[in-house]
């Protein structure tokens, strides 16, 4: 009898592990679905809409291999504590990327917006149609405010509806400054205006628009310096220590206390820099 127990040892020890494992596969299989819906999916309409068309397997291999490639950096220049908050932001690195180029893609867009609505305004003065003159700016005018128009052009011309086509347009450009153009558009050849007044007046307002938000960047310029200096100098001082008296920052950086220590600073810092970036981001 006492010979059986350690077998019996080894058979609950395995079994345990073995539910373990499924356990941990499973959380990881759900993880990753739900990064697949939440980002993957995201990221790739994203990129679809600029007209990026990358697949599925290219964009995650381009995270894990920021991951891999920030992760080994930070490792090889710094150390193992830094190396893991280096990972995860290199996995999230390239769907940061694709949403600050998209958010540059719609700031473009509406700058290239203004001229074109004040040109559909010049063409209904001439007597085009609404259709004539849109084809008229998307033939001449640049990407990515061309690019659009064209698909537009397109879309109707294979019979979606006019209303239909700009709704489509605006949903995939997302730019409030299209979304009111689109409404103000379906409203007007509905119910009847003037058309070129409207797309002048429209013109007018999102110029007027940018003249406030580029006064408004100036006054804040120096609040958002402000922000990003004094969230530097903890870490310059940091390093300013670390190289004139190492012997101070080592106990820092090879203890348990001194990695909570350093991510208590880390947690503040990045607070601090979203509180600042709040209170000096003022919308229109």
């Amino acid at each position: 009898m006492n010979a059986l127990y350690p077998g019996l040892a080894a058979l609950s020890i395995t079994v345990a592990l073995f539910l373990l494992f499924l356990v941990i596969y499973g959380v990881f299989v759900r993880a990753y679905e739900q990064y697949q819906e939440r980002y993957v999916v995201r990221s790739l309409d994203d990129l679809g809409n600029m007209f990026l068309f990358i697949d599925p397997r290219q964009l995650l291999m381009m995270n894990m291999a920021t991951m891999v490639l920030l992760g080994l950096l930070a490792y090889v220049i710094f150390n193992g504590l830094l190396a893991i908050f280096a990972t995860i932001f290199g996995f999230f690195l390239p769907m940061i990327l694709i949403k600050q180029f998209r958010k540059r893609r719609i700031r473009l867009f509406n700058a290239q917006l203004v001229d074109a609505l004040q040109g559909m305004s010049n063409a209904f003065k001439a007597g085009l149609t609404f259709q004539q003159a849109v084809e008229f700016i998307a033939k001449d005018a640049p990407s990515p405010l061309g690019q659009e128009f064209t698909l537009y052009v397109r879309e109707v011309k294979l019979g979606v509806p006019l209303d239909q086509a700009l709704l489509n347009m605006a949903a995939r450009v997302g730019s409030e400054d299209l979304d009111l153009v689109a409404v103000s558009t379906n409203i007007a050849r509905q119910l009847g205006g003037n058309m070129s007044e409207m797309f002048e007046t429209l013109s007018g307002t999102i110029r007027e628009r940018f003249r406030l938000e580029g006064k408004i960047a100036a006054m804040t310029a120096q609040g958002k310096l402000q922000g990003w200096v004094v969230a530097a100098m903890p870490i310059i001082l940091g390093m300013i220590v670390n190289y004139q008296r190492p012997d101070l920052m080592q106990p820092l950086m090879n203890s348990y206390w001194g990695y909570l220590m350093v991510g208590v600073v880390a947690v503040m810092e990045v607070l601090g820099m979203l509180i600042i970036r709040r209170i000096v981001n003022i919308d229109i």
